[in-house]
This record gives structure tokens, C-alpha cells and sequence, in this order.
């Protein structure tokens, strides 16, 4: 099967849309488990369909039980969820919609919704196709559009605020205005892109990024690729003006994820 696929893939086609085709392949194999077959054996007599009732009865309220075990939990809402969060250094507690410090809360990405975009760097499938397809068409533009960071996990993240806070004297109320508390950032999505400019190095991660011809080919065209500024100037979460911090939504998965953040910044227009 494998050697059918790698055969399907055109000598055009890119090494990451490659890649992310094929990992949709897997991904989609592994999904598609044929349902089992029930057999049933025949009733001999009538007198034993009371107690086959009371059976069937007794396995309805085990399945019931076990629905409410296994589904419940994951229906709790984002707030349930966020409370049991508890990150230490931290006064603050999540406000009624989630929020900790402005930020919502992410969950990380399974392993198997993840792919190598460039060393060192995983995006979510999906994403990393519609990024290599957006990158693609900026060099077409001359464009010389870049990744500089994509997936964290939830140690890379805990590291990345509180080491950096520790090097950099600062609260962790500080730090949250400059990046997201572990739990708390769409880079754990795989969703989120951070993107830079070839031409300018050294505007990468920083507010003189929008100077550039990347944030403006982005300005004028990610929309079309479905990625979206998270964190515009003025943002109603109270999070720093990042230029460079871009996600993918254009899946339903995605939308749910960051509906929370694009209900709360659409409020009171």
C-alpha cells in the first residue's frame, strides 16, 4: 500500500505535502476498523426469554454506567477543565471563561496529528499542508516568508515561561504579557505558526516584524490559506501585540479549539 502511495506522489509535489499526505494516509488507515460482527444464539425455549430480558436489562444499565465514565469527563466544559489546572508561581486563577492572565486554555496534540514540517520544527497535518501551500505562494510573490516556530509541548512551554522568567527577574504575571503559561498556549495545538521574514532576520519575534513584506503578504492574503493574527494590536486579551504569531483554522477541529478566543475578541463589536 505504502509503495502505491509513494508512487502517487508527483515529482512537482514537495517533500512536506508529501509528507503530510502521507501521514493522512496512516492516519486514516489506522481510523478505519472494520466493525465486528455479533452472533446471537437461537432461543430453545419461551420460558427462558425472562431471564434473557433481565440479562439484556442488567447490560444496558452496565453500558450506561460505562458511557457516563468513560464520555462524561471528556463533555466537561472549558472552565471545569481549566479549574483543575494549577500551575505554581501563580496568584491568579482562571477567570469565569477560562482565561488565566488572558490566555485560554489549550490541550496538547496527540503524537499521531503531528508531522515534521522542517527540523526540529512539528506542525499539525493539516496546517503544515495549508503553511507549505501559503509559503509556496509567497515565493512566488518574492516573498521570503519563514517558520521560526511551530508545535510546543507542555515541558517545552513550562521551560520556556518560567526559565526565561527566572533569567529575566520577572513575575509570572509579567511573563504572561509576553508568553503563554504552560496549558495555555495555541502553540501546544500544532496549530500555531510563528513566521518570520528571510530578507530581515533580525525583525523575528519582535513588533518591528510588521515592517515587513511577510507581514504584509500576510495581512493581504493568510485569510486565504485560513490562518489568522492572534494577537492583534489592541487584542481585548490583554496579550502583547505579536505580528509574527499566526493559526490555522481551517478545520472544524480548529474552530472549536479557538472559538472560545474568537467569540471573546469579536465581544461588544
Amino acid at each position: 500500500m505504502w509503495v502505491d502511495l509513494a508512487a502517487a506522489f508527483t515529482i512537482e509535489t514537495t517533500r512536506i505535502s508529501a509528507l503530510v499526505r502521507a501521514s493522512s494516509a496512516r492516519r486514516t488507515e489506522r481510523e478505519d476498523i472494520p466493525v465486528a460482527r455479533r452472533t446471537q444464539e437461537p432461543r430453545q425455549r419461551k420460558e427462558k426469554n425472562g431471564a434473557a430480558g433481565l440479562i439484556f436489562g442488567l447490560i444496558l444499565v452496565c453500558a450506561g454506567t460505562l458511557v457516563v465514565v468513560v464520555i462524561a469527563p471528556t463533555l466537561l466544559s472549558r472552565r471545569q477543565l481549566t479549574q483543575s489546572l494549577v500551575i505554581s508561581g501563580f496568584r491568579e486563577r482562571p477567570d469565569a471563561d477560562g482565561r488565566l492572565l488572558g490566555h485560554f486554555p489549550y490541550g496538547e496534540a496527540e503524537a499521531d496529528q503531528l508531522i515534521v514540517f522542517q527540523p526540529g520544527i512539528e506542525l499539525n497535518v493539516e496546517a503544515a499542508e495549508a503553511l507549505d501551500t501559503m509559503m509556496r505562494s509567497a515565493s512566488a510573490d518574492g516573498v521570503d516568508l519563514r517558520l521560526l516556530s511551530g508545535f510546543r509541548s507542555l515541558a517545552l512551554q513550562e521551560s520556556i515561561f518560567f526559565d526565561v522568567a527566572s533569567e529575566r527577574n520577572q513575575t509570572a504575571e509579567e511573563r504572561a504579557q509576553v508568553s503563554a503559561p504552560p496549558g495555555y498556549s495555541e502553540h501546544s495545538t500544532g496549530y500555531a505558526v510563528d513566521l518570520g521574514d528571510g530578507l530581515f532576520p533580525e525583525t523575528n519575534l519582535s513588533q518591528s516584524f510588521q515592517d515587513t513584506d511577510s507581514f504584509r503578504w500576510l495581512q493581504d492574503h493568510a485569510a486565504r490559506y485560513h490562518f489568522v493574527l492572534s494577537f492583534p494590536d489592541g487584542n481585548k486579551q490583554g496579550v502583547m501585540y505579536e505580528p509574527w504569531h499566526w493559526r490555522y483554522q481551517g478545520n472544524a477541529d480548529a474552530l472549536r479549539l479557538f472559538e472560545p478566543a474568537s467569540r471573546f475578541s469579536r465581544r461588544d463589536l
